[in-house]
């Protein structure tokens, strides 16, 4: 087999690579643009330590022609696409940045997966794709009325093609949802990153709106483990789960959780609710649970302990 993980050199991307390799499933390729989000040094230092037949390609989704030559040179079984622009906040000040990368870049992998053949293509989704919606917990059959972010509105305009080219031409595609990943390597702009180095280092987090807003936190090797289920599946030619923890949680309640893991108390900036920011997600996933073998298991409090010791020896 051979596996073209896009973002691969990044938080949740470089945890599959290690998990593929692990496992022995086979080749993998890396697709990833090492851009400026933040510092590139940290993916460059995440490929640094995958140990097996990987090879790395630095290139840019909107690429066409690398992305087509990439595909004719690599005859893919199976592409797990996670590469793209990120982050709610981002969006709204860039949002034709966020078009172009992550519906076109996802047109172009698309494109070369139909020519080429490739037997299973994943698609990273997101549960922002809910928007404000007043049904909880969010199940993969509700009516998705109204996106508040281009971020939001670029993921399910993903889906929609994955579903295309399902239609169309047979590729088997599945959209998986993730609900806010965090675990070692997370990007140091999310929320449990930010705040734990903060305290340690003795700086103010900024806290935004009452703390009252939820989030259904997923550690990452229980998001890693829900992709290996969605690689085998063989339902539907198009299918879409949620892959969350099953846990939703306060922001008053995951800053206890953060100092509690730091062994000292935070210092808050108080600041106001943010644009296009939802006031809670939580996932149903007995879907993913059924078809996917999907079984999270890492508590927020225990998965907060494990970032801290991943960071304070890193």
């Amino acid at each position: 087999m051979h596996f073209l993980v896009t973002g691969g050199a990044g938080f949740i991307g470089s945890h599959v690579v290690d998990r593929l390799l692990a496992d022995q499933a086979g080749r993998v390729t890396v697709l990833d643009e090492f851009n400026d989000y933040y510092d590139p040094a940290i993916k460059r230092g995440n490929v640094a330590q995958f140990r097996g037949p990987v090879t790395v390609v630095e290139g840019d989704l909107r690429d066409r022609e690398l992305i087509h030559q990439l595909f004719d040179d690599g005859k893919f079984d199976v592409v797990i696409h996670l590469a793209g622009r990120a982050g709610v906040r981002p969006s709204i000040l860039e949002p034709e940045l966020y078009l172009d990368v992550n519906i076109k870049g996802t047109f172009h992998l698309l494109e070369a997966a139909r020519r080429t053949g490739v037997g299973q293509f994943l698609f990273a989704s997101s549960s922002s794709v809910y928007g404000v919606n007043p049904k909880v917990p969010f199940a993969e059959d509700d009516a998705l009325l109204a996106t508040i972010s281009p971020y939001a509105a670029t993921k399910l305009a993903g889906e929609q093609l994955c579903s295309n080219y399902a239609h169309l031409y047979g590729l088997r595609t599945v959209c998986l949802r993730f609900f806010t990943v965090y675990g070692p390597r997370q990007r140091p702009d999310l929320a449990i990153s930010k705040f734990c180095r903060a305290i340690l280092e003795g700086r103010p987090i900024d806290k935004y709106g009452d703390g009252t807003t939820c989030r259904d936190y997923t550690y990452v090797d229980d998001i890693v483990q829900g992709i290996m289920g969605a690689v085998a599946y063989q339902g539907p030619v198009f299918d879409i789960f949620n892959l969350g923890g099953s846990q939703t949680v306060s922001l008053n309640e995951l800053i206890a959780a953060c100092e509690a893991a730091c062994g000292q108390p935070a210092l808050i900036n108080s600041m106001p609710m943010q644009p296009g920011d939802v006031p809670r997600t939580s996932a149903d996933v007995t879907k993913a649970r059924r078809l996917l073998g999907f079984a999270p298991r890492t508590q927020v409090e225990e998965g907060v302990r494990q970032f801290v010791k991943w960071w304070q020896t890193a």
